[in-house]
């Protein structure tokens, strides 16, 4: 047998096939929704998904203000962030950060669960979140990805 016919073949970013995903969050808890959509957007649901490339979907998220955290999240979950002067950190609970900017709870769990280095932040800007239901993104023919019709076993092929 000729194992030189057998090659790994890894993604570039010439080979990439990077499409635009619309995913409607509207009543969906946010943890299990924002794991999907950073798989989405790192490629891991495409057989030629590649670790060190930006091989994802373009991924548009819709109603992000009608999100649900279950138990006392709206209360307790704590937004922190620090102004970079001394005594400057400052937090805010899900209810305010929410009333603040609703789309902001998504970015957050987002970004959380995407590489932390160059690659994450590339990754993260072909992530767009809108409040409601209207988009500017109608050129790019989305394809509608119905997250509470999918089984999370059937998106990731880990």
């Amino acid at each position: 047998m000729n194992t030189l016919l057998y090659k790994t073949i890894a993604a570039n970013a010439s080979t990439v096939n990077k499409e635009w995903v619309l995913i409607d969050v509207d009543g969906l808890p946010l943890g299990r929704s924002a794991s999907i959509i950073a798989n989405y957007l790192r490629g891991k649901h495409k057989t030629n998904y590649t670790p060190h490339v930006d091989c994802g979907d373009n991924v548009i998220v819709v109603n992000a203000a009608n999100i649900t955290l279950s138990g006392k999240k709206w209360e307790q979950k704590q937004y922190i962030r620090h102004t970079g002067y001394p005594g400057g950190q400052r937090s805010l609970n899900a209810t305010q950060a929410h009333a603040k900017n609703p789309t902001r709870i998504m970015e957050n769990a987002v970004k959380g669960m995407l590489p932390k280095n160059k690659l994450g932040a590339a990754l993260f800007r072909n992530l767009k979140v809108y409040a409601n239901a209207n988009h500017p993104h109608e050129a790019q023919n989305p394809k509608i990805i119905e997250l509470s019709k999918l089984n999370k076993k059937n998106i990731v092929r880990n």
